[in-house]
Order: structure tokens, then sequence, then C-alpha cells
């Protein structure tokens, strides 16, 4: 593993986690004492995503990261939780589709664990995903919001 402050290929393994699909690692540089974190995950076949336009795209992991990074953003949600909610829907994903899953499916998905996670991330998240074009339809996803916490408490 390559440092990646001074490139040296010298570190040491200080501690090791796991978590739902990979192992967490703090090293050290031997070289210049640098700390940094990696992550072994099992490799999976490739999952390409159809777009709205019918377009393909190979599934990138760091996509998906960042569209719940920025509806996470200034809320309390640490990286742990947000790097368990990436891991388990790509592995839901990975379960599900063999090759190919609708753009529509990820940001179903994504949708559904951020409402159980957080409601203003998955407001945030919606607003982009839905394409809110108006007031209404933003006060339509908090309304629904509204009557499923109704329906939990009963």
């Amino acid at each position: 593993m390559l440092c990646p402050k001074c490139a040296s290929d010298q570190s040491d393994v200080i501690d090791s986690r796991s978590t739902t699909q990979a192992v967490r690692r703090r090293r050290q540089c031997s070289a210049c004492s640098y700390r940094f974190t990696t992550y072994e995950r099992v490799e999976r076949g490739r999952l390409t995503v159809v777009k709205k336009d019918g377009r393909l795209e190979p599934f990138v992991r760091e996509k998906l990261l960042n569209g719940i990074d920025r509806a996470c953003e200034k809320r309390d949600i640490t990286r742990a939780q947000i790097d368990t909610l990436v891991d388990e829907i790509e592995c839901s994903l990975f379960d599900e589709y063999e090759l190919e899953v609708p753009s529509k499916v990820i940001g179903e998905k994504t949708m559904q664990y951020l409402s159980e996670l957080d409601e203003v991330a998955y407001i945030r998240f919606a607003s982009v995903y839905r394409e809110f074009t108006d007031a209404e339809s933003f006060a339509t996803v908090v309304e629904m919001l509204g009557k499923d916490e109704e329906k939990e408490a009963v």
C-alpha cells in the first residue's frame, strides 16, 4: 500500500475493523509516520446503470457516496453511518441485479434508506432526484413523511 503523502510502500497496520461489506485498516507509513485509512472490499462483478435516456454507464460507488454526502451535509450524521448506508445500498443492488440496474432503482433505494436515517437528508436527496419544480411538489413529499410517522406511531 503506497503512502498518500510520500509514496513509500512500507506501512504498518495499526488497527483493523470489520464493517458490513469491508475491512477498514488504519495504517502508518514507516517512512514519514503519516496515518491513513484503507478499505478492503470483496470485488464483485460489474454493474451497469441504465440511465433514464437509455444510456449505459458503469456503476460508480463514489457517485452514490457523493450524492448521499451532499444530502447529509451539516446534519448530525457520522461518516461511519454514511459509509454503512452506501454499503447497504450497494450490497442490495448487487444482490438483486446481476448486470444492469435502472438508475430509478438506485434513486428509490437511496431515498428509502435515507428516510430511515434522517428526514432532512431524505428531503434534500428527493428534491434533487425527483427534480421538484415548485413548492407544491416539495410540500407533498413533506406531507407524505408526516403521514408515515403517524402510521409508525399507531
